[in-house]
């Protein structure tokens, strides 16, 4: 497989230095991605680069990840209109650990010599006194090479500026490079087409430090064809960590991928092949409405994120609310799940003694919670067959419901008409 190929036929590689293409077809080369630690997850928008690793190491090649306990610290100016918080230690660590779990989940870190490593940059930093590194770093990159940077001029510009800080960070990124080359044997250094600048730093620092040779790959930033972010919608990131997002709501982030965007996003984030790729979208041409690449891209991905269990319960919850999957579904649930897959829809919270004791269906659903808005309300519609708890039609408005409607002693589910749910919590 050639790592170079590979990214050009998914529409992944952005810029690439003369030499590199060379250099990776010699024989195994060892190239290193950093992530950001600013969360304890990642989310998708850190995909890409993690399926740039993954294409890496199956080319033979050997990838390091860097995850920024010291950068971290800093802060990378590129692409941000605002400096950011300073992180602790503490929550740093927090977020190191978290990453690298997620990490172990995509690379193999015991392949023999092309084997994944994770690396830290706080380690080489922690000792590293400002005088030492203005000395041994700074006077080899002149201010003006800095200042002819895209992530700098466009801060200079701007409002409100930058700061000391954030204007070394370039040279913190750069003895990285240089460390790994040093020490790691590592000659490439990868990442999104936001970082060019800071990763032609490094093979700059290679080269007056070191006197050696470095090199530089960057894959395309991923965009919505609507022009909107990726990887955003209106409740935030979506997040890699099930708790932080559901695999629920992770799936069906992927699969209301609009046709063009999945186009583009079943080269990027999956492993599938070019035939099967086309295949998929013959497919697709043919019968839009059944959504073949979304399914293929949603069902890929939520797999090799979460699981196969998570991936199956992703699509009887979806089934759930769309179609005609029974309620014996909802035991496989804990609360925080059940909360996840109705995410969005009206939830109340009732006294766990009102279902002891024992409530009509009409004052239950319009006294102790207000599915109803009235007492007439409810009493009309349910007369009428259009309520349903747990998926059973409510036959009078005067039926007694208790603590036995529970699912797993917790929650269940009203129905008003046949696409309104509203989840009820009994504490």
């Amino acid at each position: 497989m050639n790592f170079v190929e590979e990214l050009r036929w998914r529409g992944m590689l952005h810029d690439i230095m003369p030499g590199t293409e060379e250099l990776l077809n010699k024989g195994m080369t060892s190239g290193y991605i950093g992530f950001d630690p600013t969360a304890d997850s990642l989310h998708v928008g850190s995909l890409a680069q993690i399926m740039t690793m993954i294409h890496f190491q199956r080319a033979g090649h050997k990838p390091f990840a860097l995850v920024g306990g010291a950068t971290g610290m800093v802060g990378d100016p590129s692409g941000k209109s605002a400096e950011r918080n300073l992180l602790s230690e503490d929550i740093l660590q927090k977020n190191l650990a978290g990453i690298k779990g997620q990490l172990e989940k995509f690379l193999d870190f015991k392949s023999g010599t092309n084997s994944a490593e994770m690396v830290n940059n706080f380690d080489w930093f922690k000792d590293f006194t400002f005088l030492d590194f203005i000395r041994e770093v700074g006077k080899h990159i002149t201010v003006n090479y800095m200042m002819a940077k895209d992530s700098v001029k466009k801060r200079l510009e701007g409002e409100t500026g930058m700061s000391f800080t954030e204007f070394t960070y370039q040279l913190v990124q750069g003895y990285d490079f240089y460390y790994l080359w040093k020490h790691k044997n590592c000659v490439l250094q990868m990442g999104g087409s936001d970082q060019w600048g800071n990763i032609v730093t490094g093979t700059e620092l290679v080269r007056r430090k070191g006197g050696g040779e470095a090199f530089a790959l960057t894959t395309q930033l991923i965009k919505k064809s609507d022009g909107s972010k990726f990887g955003k919608t209106e409740g935030g990131n979506i997040w890699l960590d099930p708790e932080k997002t559901s695999p629920y709501k992770f799936y069906q982030f992927w699969l209301n991928t609009s046709d063009s965007d999945a186009k583009t996003y079943i080269r990027i984030f999956t492993l599938f092949d070019e035939v099967t790729i086309k295949a998929l979208e013959t497919e697709q041409d043919a019968a839009p409405h059944l959504r073949v690449l979304q399914k293929a891209l949603a069902k890929d991905i939520t797999i090799r994120v979460h699981g196969e269990a998570e991936y199956e319960k992703a699509i009887k919850s979806s089934e759930f609310l769309f179609g005609n999957t029974g309620i014996e579904f909802l035991s496989e649930l804990n609360e925080a799940e059940a909360i996840a897959l109705f995410e969005g829809v009206p939830n109340f919270k009732i006294a766990l003694s009102d279902l002891q004791e024992g409530i009509t269906a009409t004052d239950l659903l319009a006294s102790s919670t207000a599915v109803f808005a009235s007492k007439g309300e409810a009493k009309k519609m349910i007369q009428g067959g259009g309520v349903a708890i747990n998926k059973a039609k409510i036959e009078s408005p005067e039926a007694i419901y208790k603590n036995d409607i529970l699912i797993g002693g917790k929650f269940f589910v009203a129905q008003k008409g046949k696409k309104n749910y509203f989840l009820i919590i009994a504490e």
